[in-house]
C-alpha cells in the first residue's frame, strides 16, 4: 500500500507544481483549491481499507476466543471467569494497529455472546482532523456441548455380533466346537463328557466375552461421558435401540442414564449377548428409526433438540438363512447401502457409526462364500441399490468394502470409526460422542 500512497502523493505534488506555473488565473486556483478534498477523500479510502481490514482481523479473533471459551462453559459457571478466559484469549491474539474496548458476554441458553471495539489511527484524514476511525464487531457461538441433545444409541443385535471378541476367545470356540460365533442357534456340541444345546451355551460356559457384551461395555462409557457432560441430566438425554430384522425401541430419550444402564444391563431388553435377532434388515430398521427419532432442533430449547444417532454395527446386510440356504441367497449378505442413512440425514440428524470390523474368517465356508467374496459377485446395485465409491474396484471382498459403505453413512469422515479389538470397541463410540460434543458453531 506503500507504493501506491508515493505515487499518488508524487503526482500530487507533479500537478500542483504545474498549476504554480499556470497563468489561466481563476482556473488555476479553483483546481488548486479543490485539489485538497479530493485529497482528503482519496486519503480516506486507504484509512477505511485499512480499518476494514482491522475490522476483519478482529472478528476473525473474537470468533477464536468465543470458541474456544464455549468448550469451557460447562466447566464453569462464573460469568467472570467466562468473561477472563476470553478476554485473555482475545488480547493474546490482537495486533497493536487498534485499541480494545469492554468484551461483554452472556451465557444465558448456554450461549456466549460477545462484542469488540476499537479505533484505528488514520493517516491522511488527519487533515480534516479526524485521528481515528472507530469499529467493532459482534459474535455468538454456540456447541453441542452446552446445548439441548439426544442422543440416540443404536446397537446392532445381529448373529454376527456374537463373534467372540477376542483372539483367544475366538481360537478357544473353534478348537472346541469349530465356529468362533456364539450363536443361539444350530446344532448341539458334546464336548469332553459335556453336551452344549447351541454355541452360545459353550462360550458361556467358557466365560468368552463376545462382541455384543463389548458394545455394551462400549454403551456404558458414552452413559458416564453424558454424566460429566451434563452433571445435574437437565439437557442430553439418551435413548436405547437394537437393529436387527427390524428396529426395536429398549428406551425413549430420557435424562435418566441409571434407567439406561438398567435397560442395557437386563437381558429381557434384548441389547445382551444372551439375546440375537436373526437377522439385519438397515432398510428396514433405519426406516423405523427415522420415524422414532424425527426431525433435529437448534439445541436452543429441550422442545428443539439436536439429534445424534451413534450407530455401532458391522455394516453386513445379513440372514442367517441366506449363509446357510444356497448360493441363490449369497448376493444379499452384502454392505449396507448409505442411502438408507440418509433416511435420517435428511432430517437435519447427525449420524456417527462406529464400524466393530468383520473380521475375516478364510476357515469358514459361510464366510468365503458370502462376505469373502467380491462386490462384483454380491451385484450390489441390483440387489440393494447401492453404489460402488468412484476408484474402488468392484473385485474388492464385500468385507472390504464394508469401511467404505459405513463411512459415506456417518455425517463426515470425523464422526466414522472403525475398530477391530475389544479394547478398540470400547473406546471407539465414546470417541466418536467426544468428537460430536467438542464441534462448535458461529450463530452470528
Amino acid at each position: 500500500m506503500k507504493s501506491a500512497l508515493s505515487f499518488f502523493l508524487g503526482r500530487c505534488f507533479h500537478t500542483l507544481r504545474g498549476l504554480g506555473r499556470d497563468r489561466a488565473g481563476n482556473v488555476a486556483i479553483v483546481v488548486a483549491l479543490s485539489l485538497v478534498p479530493m485529497l482528503v477523500a482519496v486519503g480516506a479510502s486507504f484509512d477505511y481499507i485499512r480499518s476494514y481490514n482491522v475490522r476483519q482481523k478482529m472478528q476473525s479473533d473474537l470468533d477464536a476466543a468465543l470458541i474456544a471459551a464455549v468448550k469451557q462453559i460447562n466447566n464453569t459457571g462464573d460469568t467472570d471467569a467466562l468473561k477472563k478466559k476470553v478476554s485473555d484469549w482475545f488480547h493474546a491474539q490482537v495486533e497493536n494497529s487498534y485499541t480494545l474496548g469492554e468484551i461483554d458476554i452472556d451465557t444465558a441458553n448456554h450461549n456466549i455472546t460477545a462484542t469488540a471495539s476499537g479505533t484505528v489511527p488514520t493517516t491522511f484524514m488527519k487533515i480534516a482532523n479526524i485521528d481515528t476511525v472507530p469499529v467493532s464487531v459482534g459474535s455468538a457461538v454456540k456447541g453441542p456441548a452446552t446445548s439441548y441433545l439426544n442422543v440416540y444409541i443404536v446397537i446392532d443385535t445381529s448373529p454376527s455380533m456374537l463373534l467372540a471378541a477376542t483372539t483367544t476367545g475366538q481360537s478357544t470356540m473353534y478348537s472346541g466346537i469349530g465356529c468362533q460365533f456364539a450363536c443361539h442357534t444350530g446344532d448341539s456340541h458334546k464336548v469332553g463328557n459335556k453336551t452344549y444345546a447351541n454355541n452360545y451355551e459353550y462360550s458361556t460356559a467358557k466365560n468368552i466375552k463376545l462382541r455384543a457384551d463389548v458394545a455394551g461395555d462400549a454403551v456404558k462409557d458414552v452413559l458416564s461421558l453424558i454424566d460429566t457432560s451434563d452433571k445435574n441430566h437437565e439437557r442430553i438425554k439418551v435413548g436405547l435401540y437394537s437393529l436387527g430384522d427390524t428396529l426395536t425401541e429398549v428406551l425413549a430419550p430420557t435424562l435418566s442414564t441409571d434407567t439406561a444402564r438398567t435397560r442395557l444391563s437386563t437381558s429381557s431388553y434384548g441389547l445382551t449377548s444372551a439375546t440375537s435377532k436373526a437377522a439385519t434388515y438397515f432398510d428396514v430398521s433405519l426406516t423405523t428409526l427415522k420415524q422414532k427419532v424425527g426431525a433435529g432442533g437448534d439445541g436452543t430449547s429441550s422442545a428443539s433438540p439436536l439429534k445424534l444417532v451413534l450407530l455401532l454395527t458391522d455394516g453386513v446386510q445379513s440372514q442367517r438363512e441366506w449363509v446357510t440356504n444356497g448360493s441363490s441367497y449369497w448376493p444379499k449378505v452384502a454392505p449396507l447401502n448409505p442411502a438408507w442413512c440418509n433416511y435420517l440425514k435428511s432430517q437435519s440428524n447427525t449420524m456417527a457409526v462406529l464400524y466393530t470390523e468383520y473380521l475375516p474368517i478364510t476357515t469358514d465356508w459361510g464366510y468365503n462364500a458370502t462376505v469373502g467374496s467380491t462386490m462384483a459377485s454380491a451385484n450390489w446395485k441390483n440387489t440393494w441399490g447401492g453404489t460402488m465409491n468412484s476408484g474402488v474396484s468392484t473385485s474388492i471382498t464385500r468385507r472390504d468394502y464394508i469401511p467404505y459403505a459405513l463411512a459415506d453413512c456417518a455425517s463426515s469422515k470425523s464422526l466414522f470409526l472403525s475398530a477391530s479389538s475389544s479394547t478398540e470397541i470400547t473406546a471407539g463410540l465414546s470417541t466418536l460422542f467426544t468428537q460430536y460434543l467438542s464441534a462448535v458453531r458461529l450463530t452470528q
